[in-house]
C-alpha cells in the first residue's frame, strides 16, 4: 500500500473510532475542506463539525480507494441513524508533506438539508 493510502486510511480509521486527536495528526495546519454544506481553511472547525456528525453515523462501508501520486479518491456508503438514511460519498484528498492538505467531499446533500436547517 502507498504512503498516501496509509495516510487516508489512518485518518478515516481515527474518525471511525471517534479519535479526533488522532485524526488531527493526519491534517495539515492549513487544511482546505470543501463540501456541500461547509468550507473550512483550518482543521479545528472542520473537526468540530465532524464531532457533531459522528453520533448519527451508524456505519461506513468503503467501496474503493484510488491513489494517484499525491491524490486519493475514496468512495463509500455512510449509513446514518436519521431519516437521511445512507449516502454514497466521494472524497478527494490531496496529500502534501505527509499530511492531508485538502479534502473535497461530494454527495447528494438533499436528504441531509433538514438536519442542517435546525
Amino acid at each position: 500500500m502507498s504512503k498516501v493510502a496509509d495516510i487516508v486510511n489512518g485518518y478515516k480509521r481515527a474518525l471511525g473510532q471517534g479519535d479526533f486527536a488522532a485524526a488531527r495528526k493526519h491534517l495539515a495546519d492549513n487544511l482546505a475542506f470543501r463540501g456541500p454544506f461547509d468550507a473550512f481553511d483550518t482543521p479545528e472547525p472542520y473537526l468540530e463539525a465532524l464531532k457533531k456528525l459522528h453520533p448519527i453515523v451508524k456505519d461506513v462501508k468503503v467501496h474503493k480507494l484510488f491513489v494517484d501520486e499525491s491524490d486519493a479518491c475514496l468512495l463509500y456508503d455512510m449509513e446514518t441513524s436519521t431519516a437521511a438514511g445512507t449516502a454514497f460519498i466521494a472524497e478527494w484528498y490531496k496529500i502534501r508533506d505527509g499530511r492531508i492538505a485538502s479534502i473535497r467531499v461530494v454527495f447528494d446533500a438533499r436528504p441531509f438539508a433538514p438536519l442542517f436547517s435546525k
